[in-house]
């Protein structure tokens, strides 16, 4: 295949989570190529603390709750597409916290698109997670790609992290994850991005509509949230860092992933926004295509920080994935996206990139 060229300019799109770390990324972006951007954001006080960051103000966002079905019916009218980047994030672990993952991320998707069926609009692009894989793809010598055999808290115990064949026990090679991969959902953050895409896929299937669901890996970078339950692992080491500590490596740090830089991942939204609307739900890995290890994650960080070296801490947390990189063909051969921030640049610049205020300081 050929990469797609854009095809729309000049569109109306409502990007909702317009003030969050990703979504404020994809509106700067959207203005700057001269698109017209309809802002929402919930401004949930977990991420936010009820406060709207500067570098929103200047698009007079419109505050509410994608939940809110006649806000949506009067934002709507007008609009070309949607970008739904709204969603309560984290790790999903505690099952109580279940009722508002589902409420935020899927009965908000459900509310979101009766609303785009009432006035119309047919083309969406979906923030969906690489959490909807679980462990990523894994190659035995013997037995080819297989799935997995559970990791056994024994062997976690003993520091043995990697997963086995579970064909004959022996070792498996990580792989980059293709999007047809296995889903395997282990949290229920993940089970909600999973839900999202579900719930889209039918309603272009209903409606005759088209989703771009990006894949997104490990984005990092400027205004990520900080010191809350949702900042990531390069904001929690940065926080580390900033008061003088290791940052905390759990299990070997050998744990691989892909770290994705926000400006990356917002051309990423950009590009699906314009390019020709799928028929039906294509998912989408948005990646760096450069795998990196969660220790070498810390040590860069941490070089650039002038910090003290990773503390490897070993353990491992219940809903914890070994390896899980990306295949970043299909973004590049149907998108045009191919990453431009590499992990070095990327990481150095992080050091002192400004981020979140978090929500609330504890006394």
């Amino acid at each position: 295949m050929t990469p797609a060229c854009p095809t729309v300019t000049g569109m109306r799109v409502l990007v909702t989570g317009a003030a969050g770390f990703i979504g404020s990324q994809v509106v700067d972006l959207l203005v700057t190529e001269g698109h017209q951007v309809v802002c929402l954001d919930a401004l949930l006080p977990q991420a936010h603390g009820g406060t709207l960051p500067d570098w929103s103000r200047r698009h007079d966002p419109v505050i509410g709750d994608v939940r809110d079905a006649e806000l949506l019916d009067r934002l709507l009218p007008g609009v070309d597409a949607v970008c739904h980047q709204a969603a309560m994030v984290g790790h999903g672990l505690d099952p109580s916290d279940a009722p508002d993952y589902a409420g935020h991320n899927d009965y908000g998707t459900a509310v979101l698109l009766a609303a785009m069926h009432r006035a119309g609009v047919s083309r969406l692009v979906l923030a969906s997670s690489m959490v909807v894989y679980g462990e990523g793809r894994y190659r035995c010598d013997r037995h080819g790609v297989v799935r997995p055999a559970p990791r056994r808290p024994a062997d976690l115990a003993a520091g043995r992290y990697d997963p086995t064949c579970p064909d004959c026990s022996g070792p498996l090679r990580p792989d980059l994850v293709p999007e047809d991969a296995p889903l395997e959902p282990r949290s229920t953050y993940a089970a909600t991005k999973l839900a999202q895409e579900h719930l889209a896929g039918a309603w272009a299937r209903q409606t005759g509509g088209g989703v771009w669901a990006l894949r997104y890996h490990n984005v990092y970078g400027p205004r990520m949230p900080r010191d809350t339950p949702y900042a990531g692992v390069a904001s929690i080491f940065r926080s580390a860092l900033a008061a003088g500590q290791p940052p905390r490596v759990y299990e070997d740090g050998g744990q691989r992933r892909d770290f994705v830089h926000v400006t990356d991942v917002a051309r990423a939204n950009v590009l699906a926004l314009t390019a020709p609307t799928p028929d039906g739900l294509v998912p989408v890995n948005v990646c760096s295509g450069e795998p990196h290890t969660i220790g070498e994650l810390a040590g860069q960080l941490a070089r650039a920080m002038g910090g003290p070296p990773p503390q490897v801490v070993g353990g491992a947390r219940a809903a914890d994935v070994r390896h899980v990189t990306a295949d970043p063909r299909r973004a590049r051969e149907l998108l045009g996206y191919t990453a431009r921030v590499g992990f070095v640049d990327g990481v150095t610049a992080f050091a002192t990139d400004p981020l979140r205020e978090p929500a609330a300081v504890a006394a």
